[in-house]
């Protein structure tokens, strides 16, 4: 025993040392304690062959349409359907991995006429069995038109083989103004579920393919699912334990239990972790398949335009309502069940039934961090400007401003506001006659912030001469 009492000498220590440092490059390439065991104990995953995958338009020949296409319909489901057994519990049409084509070549038109089951408003129904699951996939979207087409071309017939009753609906955001995937998100369930009582939500990015149909696009009944676990984005590894970002799927029940999704999200990025962060506050844990299973291409595209990523800066104790990503994460604990599906104002513009989606416009509105635009100057005698003193927040009240002396009239209260965004919250233009102004906590129409934070405002003042005068507060 060379290596026991005195006989211990440096080269067995160090050979000691490099059997410990061996073992621990092992655990952690291994993925730690799980990663051991998974190569201990034999997996009951299944196994997958994606160098081979097939053609996603593979079997649907298989699916005879009826004589009547119209007795698919949703109206007429229990009128014209009962006849028909129900669907297997694992479709018989299930390949597993499947080619991806992240550009289609082909027009709308012709994604139409290799899917001719689907019907007005991307519905299906299998023609030869009754579903066992209904699954609305909803879909964000804004200027992303190749995606999209892409992503039609993909995904029905990937979902016919699944046998599935599903709708498509792409909810677009109108105008300009930053995008919002969350609150897009609570619009788009919110519509759904007004077409038909479905029991599974599908959260879906437009740029995401699934590449196995063993992935199924329904819900667990008691727990929230993140589905694209393996993008090849991450090289097919889930980047870290809370991601819900990409496709995630949540039933009725779930959504309204977590209070939807947040709505204050503008631009890209925070939104999902803060919706991981709502599932567990609820009192829920989210589930995902096998990263067998959950194999998801993303189609490369450049930053958009009013899509930019949500500043990493540090936590500033000042800054609550700045908007800022962490910060907001910060807030997710104390404001995730005021801030939701029950807070979500939006305006509906148009809904069209398309031959392969559902198209929804809608206004959400812009992104309160934005300065707002100065209104046109429509004066004969130009545009006067006065910088006010600092205004003060005590106890939730405005001190007085007394007396911006050129004349002593007083604002009148709540004469009109913007119907653009430009005065939200009783910010408000208001007529003066000629002269100055004078302003009291009684009639100052701005927005109160929340305790302790800090905010620039910009009340605009209209003169009945048509020029604007405009107060700039600093508000701490």
């Amino acid at each position: 025993m060379l290596c026991m009492g005195r006989s211990l000498d440096s080269p067995c220590t160090l050979a000691i040392l490099v059997g410990f440092q061996f073992a621990f490059v092992v655990y952690f390439s291994l993925g730690g304690f799980k990663g051991l065991v998974s190569v201990l104990v034999r997996s009951s995953d299944p196994e997958f062959d994606y160098s081979k995958p097939h053609d996603v338009y593979t079997n649907l020949s298989q699916l005879v349409p009826p004589p009547n296409p119209a007795e698919t319909a949703g109206i007429a489901v229990a009128a014209g359907r009962g006849h028909l057994k129900d669907c297997p519990e694992t479709s018989p049409l299930l390949v597993g991995p499947v080619a991806v084509v992240l550009s289609s070549s082909l027009s709308l038109a012709q994604i139409q006429e290799r899917n001719p089951l689907v019907l007005p408003g991307g519905r299906y129904l299998p023609p030869d069995c009754e579903p066992r699951h209904h699954t609305a996939v909803i879909i964000p979207y804004r200027n992303r038109q190749a995606h999209l087409r892409a992503l039609l071309y993909h995904i029905h017939p990937f979902l016919q083989r699944q046998q599935l009753h599903y709708g498509i609906y792409i909810v677009h955001q109108a105008g300009n103004a930053t995008f919002n995937r969350a609150k897009l998100l609570n619009v788009g369930v919110k519509e759904a579920l007004r077409d038909e009582e479905w029991q599974c939500l599908f959260l879906h990015d437009v740029d995401l393919l699934p590449e196995n149909d063993h992935n199924l696009y329904v819900c667990d009944r008691k727990s929230p699912k993140h589905v694209s676990v393996a993008m090849d984005k991450f090289r097919y590894r889930l980047p870290y334990p809370q991601y819900f970002g990409g496709v995630s799927a949540v039933t009725p029940d779930q959504y309204l239990k977590m209070n939807g999704f947040p709505n204050q999200y503008w631009g890209w990025g925070g939104e999902d972790d803060d919706i991981a962060a709502r599932v567990r506050l609820s009192g829920m844990k989210i589930i995902r398949p096998s990263v067998s299973v959950g194999h998801y291409k993303m189609i490369k595209h450049r930053g958009d335009k009013g899509n930019e990523e949500n500043p990493r800066s540090h936590i500033s104790s000042n800054c609550l309502s700045c908007g800022l990503r962490f910060d907001l994460l910060m807030r997710t604990r104390r404001n995730w069940n005021s801030d939701g599906v029950n807070s979500l104002t939006y305006e509906l513009l148009s809904k069209k039934l398309e031959p392969l989606y559902t198209n929804l416009s809608v206004n959400i509105g812009e992104d309160p961090r934005k300065p707002q635009k100065k209104p046109p100057d429509t004066s004969s005698k130009g545009t006067h400007n006065v910088t006010a003193p600092s205004l003060v927040f005590k106890s939730m009240d405005l001190h007085k401003v007394e007396n911006l002396q050129e004349g002593g009239t007083v604002l009148e209260k709540d004469r009109s506001v913007s119907k653009n965004g430009a005065f939200e919250n009783k910010e408000a233009g208001r007529h003066a006659n000629k002269g100055g102004v004078k302003q009291s906590k009684d009639n100052v129409g701005v927005a109160l912030p929340e305790r302790g934070e800090t905010m620039s405002q910009v009340v605009g003042v209209s003169t009945r001469e048509g020029g604007v005068r405009n107060v700039t507060a600093q508000v701490t």
